[in-house]
């Protein structure tokens, strides 16, 4: 199988999964008004950060009565500091179908050692049976796994009557995914995944319920100081009007407002969760006519529209080794890699061997277009090296 190299690349070749591309049109000059050199603590400062928490609660539809705060170390620090503050006073139930929900899961029962803990894990490519999910305890979860291209369908299944708390990490699939609020006590993200923003700094939003849970129940271990949100037994409001736990980057937080002001002037959340739906369709169509390649979430439902996970099935690639499969392909990445036509859509390490593509809101569908053609060409030239090497 022969096929010609593209004439055109993507404008934008970043397909990463994280630090993700930036909004279309962005340049180091829509940073001009950073507030560098100054404290965090000043006033410009407590102004950028309450302006971010605002203009976050604006974009997503948070409800009003929910905490938004800003906490250091990305979305593995928010879910820390949810897991450890507020697990303990209930059964557990963790659900993983990914290397970070595996994580999650880890952490509960290997670090905070908890014992009543039921663990709902399935391989990549699947999701556990929702409705094993028990209502009276806490349950983990990931809205969209990242390393897998997984989603929950939606929280049809999170009771409204529940007992216990929802903590979910939603860094892949806020700002592109409809996340239902009134289900959700604790969601987590980071600026760098949907939105384009720079890495370090993770959003932690709590529901009343949650607050409750932290104001009434103190955790068996000690807390470190980045963990802490009470003072006195109740809960330090000042991290959810901009006053950080640590210090933040002025720098970054002026690319989040940037973004989060894009993402209000194409349209807000409903536009932008239909340009990933749209960056998603050109790989469906992809996939509908390329006999080679398949997705690693087989049903639709589940199906991310951000980290969308593909496998080749090609039979000759199919039936090599684990460590073969993975040398396939990182030689066909790497070769459109090379040309300039698309950088960092391998798998993850942890995921079974394939393509990992990048597709949320900052992407533009002509360069998924475009990076298909170079995955076509890429396929052919890797292949014919494998046929060549029998």
């Amino acid at each position: 199988m022969t096929v010609a190299k593209p004439a055109s690349r993507p404008l934008v070749p970043h397909f990463s999964s994280g630090p993700c591309a930036k909004r279309p049109g962005w340049t180091p000059q829509n940073l001009k008004d950073a507030a560098l050199g100054r404290s965090h603590r000043a006033k410009i400062g407590k102004e950028k950060l309450k302006r971010a928490i605002d203009l976050t609660r604006d974009v997503l539809g948070v409800p009003a009565d929910y905490r938004i705060g800003i906490v250091p170390a990305s979305d593995t620090g928010a879910v820390e500091m949810a897991l450890w503050s507020l697990l303990g006073a209930r059964p557990v139930t963790a659900l993983s179908w990914e290397s970070f929900g595996e994580g999650w899961t880890s952490d509960i029962l290997n670090q905070l050692k908890l014992k009543d803990v039921t663990k709902l894990a399935v391989g990549y490519g699947d999701i556990p049976d929702l409705s094993k999910v028990d209502p009276a305890s806490d349950i983990i979860f990931t809205w969209n796994g990242t390393t897998s291209g997984v989603r929950v369908p939606n929280a049809d299944w999170i009771s409204a009557r529940r007992e216990g708390l929802t903590i979910c990490d939603a860094t892949s699939a806020a700002f592109a995914q409809p996340l239902d609020w009134p289900k959700l006590d604790v969601v987590t993200f980071s600026w760098q995944k949907a939105l384009g923003g720079e890495a370090g700094h993770g959003m932690l939003v709590l529901s009343p319920r949650a607050v409750e849970r932290l104001e009434t129940y103190k955790p068996a271990w000690p807390l470190p100081k980045i963990f802490r949100m009470t003072k006195g037994g109740k809960l330090n409001e000042g991290i959810f009007v901009g006053e950080t736990i640590n210090t933040p980057s002025m720098l970054c937080v002026e690319d989040y407002l940037d973004a989060l002001n894009w993402g209000k002037s194409v349209g807000g959340l409903k536009a932008l969760m239909a340009r990933a739906d749209k960056n998603l369709k050109v790989l469906e169509d992809w996939q509908a006519k390329t006999p080679w390649i398949d997705f690693l979430a087989a049903t639709p439902a589940i199906r991310s529209n951000t980290s969308v996970c593909m496998k080749v099935t090609d039979p000759a690639v199919a039936s090599l080794s684990t460590d073969a499969q993975i040398d396939f392909i990182k030689k066909m990445v790497g070769l459109v890699e090379k040309e300039g036509a698309g950088y960092d859509f391998a798998g993850h390490r942890d995921a079974p061997a394939g393509l990992r593509i990048w597709c949320g809101a900052t992407i533009e569908a002509s360069d998924v277009a475009l990076l298909t053609q170079w995955i076509d060409w890429a396929f052919a030239e890797t292949r014919a090296q494998l046929a060549k090497a029998a």
